[in-house]
């Protein structure tokens, strides 16, 4: 029983020793992570499970957006991107649409990846 609450504390210490943009990139994770499974929860016609998890993505973008710092023009972008995404995953959720629900997979893909190279950029001039 110990090598469970050995990889608890293990991600605990991930989190908590964790740079800003990597807690921002974990956030990206795991709201892709419950989006897949979202995504195979409507193919296996499991409702409650498929809300349960579109609603741990709805607030992890929630998040995403409250957080935002608007002193920056690309804010403003952001928060119309996350302001798409969770319109979308609300529709998605009423509907149990898995082709809305791959479309909000693939934007998060897309921002996720983004902020992947920002970090990379950032650390190549020493500001990480």
């Amino acid at each position: 029983m110990a090598l469970p609450n050995a990889f608890a504390q293990y991600n605990n210490n991930k989190v908590m020793t964790a740079s800003p943009a990597e807690l921002t990139l974990m956030l990206y994770d795991g709201a892709i992570k419950f989006c897949n499974i979202a995504i195979d929860a409507v193919e296996n016609k499991n409702a409650p499970k498929a809300h349960a998890n579109i609603v741990k993505v709805e607030n992890i973008v929630a998040y995403l957006r409250n957080t935002l710092n608007m002193d920056y023009p690309v804010a403003k972008e952001y928060d119309k991107m996350y302001d798409y995404i969770q319109r979308r995953l609300v529709e998605a959720n009423l509907k149990k649409n898995v082709e809305m629900l791959k479309e909000v997979n693939g934007h998060l893909h897309t921002i996720r990846d983004t902020w992947k190279e920002v970090m990379r950029i950032n650390r190549a001039k020493g500001n990480l």
